[in-house]
Parts: structure tokens; sequence; C-alpha cells
């Protein structure tokens, strides 16, 4: 090895997430990163090279407030380009970037930024008082706008000379936290190089050509490790300023969107308004969904808007750095079984086997996983990572079904099997029946305290637009095609089911639901 600085002899053969945007400034420049409208209607464009040199300005910018390697940078905003540029700045001098979730309150925001040891934290300005609030004494805290575009401006745009190592911390993404304090799961440059953004273009089949509606929001692994595998793969992706059903659909015939990833609850959305139909979601190719049994019913809508879609399901987890298995479908007919709860196969990089409460191998278990993927551990928390990397292995807390064709199928989380009059009872197999009779638009599944059943299996449906239903001929209709055991208790028809920002329905409020 010649005798080189040690920046330079890095950069030989450096494989970081911010070295592939430096070099996407030097072989695609003038490609679209990012199309991204505000909340007033405006439509701006950003560059791969204009993003590059906007986050060398972040990255300059954070080395003046000594804040460098093993650093940590948190960031409470809505989705923007300015939080996808201070993203890579942190990763170009070798901080960890964690996303605070905007609908957090001070104590949560408090234990986000305790917790990760932030020195700097951004901010919308909305949020400025929430988190000055709670702003720990040694940390900064900077608001994106036009004071913060004024410091950035008097950087320069030029690649920091810093000595980084694909085993750094380059995300910190909180769990959501419904049993026990959320968790950091810490994921190393290592892991999108070498193994996520690999499993997207080829478990996926993404690549630079695509377009991406891009409303999963940045705090979670599914909006920043999405972010992250698109950029690194020079996509397009383009950013609403709300997720509002009818103001998305013209942004998607707007801006000839070809693919969507999101829960659905949000294609359900879309489908229900006036303007739904090849005018505004033709060109749309692949339509990608997690998070929720897709109701058949949807299927019919979406065919008949754009009968050239595909249907993509996938399975992921941030302790996986998100991406775990993926399958695609025109109907439900090419699903194996015809089981909704298909979640495809592994991806390449991913090994699995399913087993029983003994760790024996199964057909109905918890899924285990190993793979370049896995997070380097939770931060702070020996103990919860010892419980989930067990013999050599990722625990996942998910239960699924693998056939003999390596087909895997989701059951049910551990905690959301529903544990009633001595019987388990999966309440992703009761949401399936249910899901299948006609009037039926949405439902959820949970078990809710009883005394004499421990927990009574209860549903709560939304109905079609139009469709009269009873709770009586719901239960009638899962008496045809259920175990009696498994039959719901109860009912409730109701118009609407809690949701996250991603549109995953939280089932821990349900459960908290009066239903008297």
């Amino acid at each position: 090895m010649p005798d080189l600085a040690p920046h330079h002899r890095t950069l030989l053969g450096r494989a970081t997430i911010g070295d592939q945007l430096r070099r996407h400034a030097r072989t695609q420049p003038d490609k679209v990163a990012f199309i991204a409208y505000g909340a007033d209607g405006t439509r701006a464009q950003t560059t791969y090279s204009e993003l590059d040199q906007r986050a060398n300005r972040f990255a300059h910018l954070y080395t003046t407030r000594g804040i460098g390697r093993g650093g940590r940078i948190a960031s409470m905003a809505r989705n923007s380009v300015d939080v996808v540029a201070a993203y890579y700045g942190a990763l170009k001098v070798g901080a960890g970037f964690t996303g605070v979730n905007p609908l957090y309150r001070e104590a949560e925001i408090s234990h986000q930024i305790t917790h990760s040891r932030a020195r700097l934290v951004l901010a919308d300005a909305e949020f400025e008082k929430l988190v000055d609030a709670v702003l720990p004494e040694d940390a900064i805290q900077l608001a994106y706008g036009a004071e913060l575009n004024r410091m950035l401006d008097a950087q320069p745009t030029t690649e920091p000379e810093v000595e980084l190592d694909e085993n750094d911390v380059a995300l910190i993404v909180y769990t959501s936290g419904t049993e026990a304090a959320p968790k950091g799961v810490m994921i190393p440059h290592r892991n999108y190089l070498a193994s996520t953004a690999p499993a997207w273009g080829w478990g996926l089949e993404t690549g630079p050509k695509d377009t991406w509606l891009f409303v999963m929001p940045f705090h979670t692994i599914a909006g920043l490790g999405s972010m992250t595998s698109l950029t690194l793969m020079g996509a397009t992706l383009v950013l609403p300023a709300t997720v509002e059903p009818a103001s998305a659909l013209q942004i998607i015939g707007h801006e000839q969107v070809t693919v969507i990833s999101q829960t659905p609850t949000f294609y359900v959305a879309l489908s229900r308004q006036a303007e739904f139909g090849p005018d505004t979601v033709g060109q749309v190719r692949r339509c990608m969904t997690y998070g929720g049994q897709i109701p058949p019913q949807l299927i019919d809508a979406w065919a008949a808007a754009t009968p050239d879609v595909v249907w993509g399901t996938y399975w992921g987890q941030s302790e996986l750095s998100q991406l775990g298995t993926v399958g695609f479908f025109r109907k439900l007919e090419d699903i194996p079984d015809q089981d909704p709860s298909w979640i495809g196969k592994p991806v390449t990089h991913l090994e699995i086997k399913v087993v029983d409460a003994e760790g024996n191998d199964a057909e109905i278990g918890e899924l285990l996983c190993r793979t370049p993927s896995a997070m380097l551990g939770y931060l702070d928390d020996p103990e919860r990572t010892a419980e989930t990397f067990r013999d050599g292995w990722v625990h996942t807390g998910d239960m699924v079904r693998i056939d003999a064709d390596g087909n895997l199928f989701f059951y049910d989380r551990l905690k959301d099997m529903i544990k009633s009059g001595g019987m388990n009872v999966s309440s992703q197999e009761v949401e399936r029946v249910v899901h299948s009779h006609p009037d039926v638009l949405r439902a959820a599944v949970v078990g809710m305290p009883d005394p004499y059943w421990s927990e009574a299996v209860t549903a709560f449906v939304i109905p079609q637009d139009g469709h009269g239903v009873t709770s009586e001929a719901i239960i009638a209709h899962c008496k045809e095609h259920l175990a009696s055991y498994k039959v719901p208790k109860a009912v409730h028809i109701v118009e609407e089911l809690p949701v996250d920002p991603q549109g995953k329905i939280l089932k821990r409020q349900l459960r908290a639901t009066p239903t008297t």
C-alpha cells in the first residue's frame, strides 16, 4: 500500500452510506433524487449533486459544533429534503442519526434524546418549544428554516475528510415501545451496503428508473431505512406534504409515480377517492404493502384502475435493518394456498428457521433469522439484546407458518396471540375470515380481558361504503369458516380504526377501548 494520508487510504476501498451519495453526485449529478411538495402546493426538485452538496454543508456544520465520529444527532421533523441532507451529513462525519416521532410529547422526546445521547437536535419550528423544554444541558438545538440555511450557506460543499468504518453506527431506530420502553436499534453502515440495499434491488426489483411516492415517516425503519436503500440505488422519491388521500392521488398522477409502498389502510383510502382511476394511478406498476392484510375488494379496485399493477408483500423489522421476506402477485389466486397472510420467501441474504416453544423445527412457530443485516444490538440494553440474540439467531417475536416450498405466512405476533378458554387463537387468522365477508372493508381482531374466557376474541369492523352489516352477520360468517373457539365473542361496527403514522393498526388501543 503506498504511503497515503489516512483519509485517502480509507477512501480507496471504503464502504459507507455517504460514500454512495458522493458517487451518485459524480456519475449522475443531474438525476432527480427528490421531488418535494410544500403545504402550500409548491414543488421543488433536488438532484443527486445538489443533495450531496447540501449534505456536505451539514457535515461541516456538525464538525464546527464538535460532533464527529461516534457522535449522535437527532431530528424531530416532518419528511423533507433537508432531513435527508441532515441525515447524510451525519453519516459523512461518522455520527449516528435518530429520528424522533413528531407525535411525541415531552416525556417521550426526553427519553429518546437522552437515551441516544444526541449532542445536536434538529427540529421543525413547530417542535422547537417541545424540544427546548427537555433539551439536555450539553446538547444544542437548531431549527430547520432560514437561520439554519444561513449557517449552512457559510459552510463548504466539499467532502469532509473523516476516517470512517463500515461498522460505525449509522442509524439508531427506536421501536414502538408497545410493551416496555422503546429500544434503540443500532444499525451500522455495513448492513445497507452488504445486504439491505442489494436485497431491495434483487428482492423488491427496485432501481434508478423507479419513481416512488414516499410517505413513510423518517423516524421509522420503514421510512429512514427505505429512503436509505432507494437513494443508494439512485431512484427518485416524491415527498408529499401530507398523506391526505385526495392530494396524494393528484401527486401520483402528476409525477407519474410508478411505485407505492404503504400499509393496506393507505391503499384503501386512495381507492375511495372520487378521482381514483386510470388517470391518476394508471402508470403505477408496483404496490408494495406491509403491516396488515389486504382486503380482497381492494385488489379488485386497483386492478380495474391499473390492470398491469403487481402487488408486493413484504415483511421485515428494525432488528434486521428492515427487509426480510418478499413475494409478488397480481390476484389472490396467485398467492400460495390463496392465503392472504403470505409474506413471500426470504431475500437472498436471509437465513431462517421456524421453531416451536422448545426450539424444535416446526410448521408453525417463531421465525428465527440470521443475516448480514442483523443489528449491532439495542443501545445500552444488553439484557434485551441477549434475549433477541440467542443461539446465533435473531428471535423475531413473530409467529409464522412455513410450507414445503419455503413460503412463509404471517401467523401473528407472539404478543398478539389470543389466549381464550385455554386455547391459542391467531388474531390474523380470524381477521382473514372477517375480511372475506363482502360487506367488510377493514377489520382488526384482539383479545379483550374476560373473567370467563381470560381473553375474549373480539373484532372491530369498518363496513364497505354503502353496505349495511351487523355484528350478527359477521359472527354467523365466522361460524361457517372457523372452529367455535375462534369465533369472535363480540363484533363492534366502527367508522375507523386507530392507526400509527404509517397506517398500522394500533391493537393496544383497541384492547383499551371501552366496549360497553
